[in-house]
């Protein structure tokens, strides 16, 4: 089995302790309750994350630039969907969508973004978020040269930093600057990650699976982790990767999201990538200290917000109990696409943030 890790997996060697990173082949850390029997649904595995944006040639035009390829099959255009209309609970509204997607070398496999611009209702516009803010999300991308990427992003003008000096950060023991957060053209987060080889264990230090290019993880700031950890692992079905996360400071932590005075935990629930064949994908929890400024009320249409979908098996089942868990309902019911897809979209009890939740025709 194949564990997805995020830039703290870099202090390896620094600080063993607090590290996501597990042995090669080692299992994740089981979770706090098991995943229902089917008869009570369950999540297959994570599918795919989303992003609203406020122009859709320009999201685009920025993701083709770090490597993602846009899905031809995926008509752009300008549309009425009622379906999504429901699914969004929102009405009146005119949409267009691509499907982006790259591939993860991990397992060969597409991993799909999609896109999204609504016109023509009211749109609140949450570009500008500090990444450290609850309910922001990101996923963690890693590339086979960061430094490259990084300049030719500097060079087209597509470059957002988020870092110290708008530069690559290098982790504590080395001088090559290897990951940093940069923002998308709607201020959504993306962790970029410099690929690196496998590592055996020496020296009484665990070995190191490969940073393999693709995306390799998604990410959620959360206000309380016990309340979002009861989400996201115990009904969800995510199993943490190390079982322990003790607070952590420094300048490592702040440099890499631009911040200073920060204190951060995080908790890593392992979960299938849907259709993937065993290869898991985290999704990480991060948990400030020192900074619970509640997430700024937000609906599915706004610019800025972003959203991650499972696969799941026994959808009205599933949505039942997640409905008891605490998840709040957006959509008008569970909608079904025009491929037989049966959709629905939920907020987690936490800081409300989006999933989707859908199940394919049987």
């Amino acid at each position: 089995m194949k564990q997805s890790i995020g830039w703290r997996a870099l202090l390896v060697g620094t600080c063993l302790a607090v590290s996501t990173v597990l042995r090669a082949g080692a299992a994740p850390a089981p979770a706090t309750a098991q995943a229902s029997p089917a008869a009570g649904g369950e999540v297959l595995g994570i599918a795919f994350i989303g992003r609203m944006v406020a122009d859709l040639d320009q999201a685009v035009a920025f993701y083709k630039a770090i490597g993602f390829q846009q899905d031809p099959a995926a008509n752009p255009a300008w549309r009425k969907d009622p379906v999504v209309e429901h699914l969004y609970s929102a009405q009146g509204f005119d949409t267009r969508m691509a499907k982006m997607f790259v591939i993860n070398q991990n397992s060969g496999r597409h991993f799909v973004l999609y896109l999204r611009e609504v016109r023509g209702i009211e749109r609140r516009n949450l570009a500008s978020h500090a990444p450290w803010r609850a309910g922001s999300s990101h996923f963690g991308y890693v590339v086979p040269d960061a430094a490259l990427l990084w300049m030719q992003l500097r060079s087209s003008g597509e470059l957002r930093a988020r870092s110290w000096g708008d530069e690559l950060i290098a982790p504590p023991g080395q001088s090559k600057g290897m990951l940093a957060y940069m923002s998308d053209p709607d201020g959504l987060d993306v962790e970029l990650i410099d690929q690196r080889p496998a590592a055996p264990a020496e020296a009484g230090r665990p070995g190191r699976p490969a940073l393999l290019p693709g995306v390799n993880h998604v990410g959620l700031v959360v206000l309380d982790a016990e309340k979002a950890r009861r989400f996201y692992g115990e009904l969800l079905g995510g199993h943490l990767l190390a079982p322990e996360s003790p607070w952590m400071h420094g300048d490592f932590y702040d440099s890499a999201v631009g911040s200073h005075g920060n204190v951060l935990r995080f908790f890593n629930e392992s979960f299938p990538v849907a259709g993937a064949g065993g290869v898991h994908m985290s999704f990480e929890l991060v948990e400030f200290q020192n900074r619970r400024e509640p997430p700024a009320a937000a609906r599915i249409t706004d610019i800025g917000v972003g959203y991650v979908g499972f696969e799941v098996h026994n959808l009205e089942a599933f949505l039942a109990r997640a409905r008891a868990a605490g998840a709040r309902l957006v959509s008008d019911g569970i909608v079904t696409m025009a491929s037989g897809t049966r959709e629905v979209m939920v907020r987690d009890p936490d800081v409300g943030g989006f999933v989707e939740l859908f199940e394919h025709p049987r």
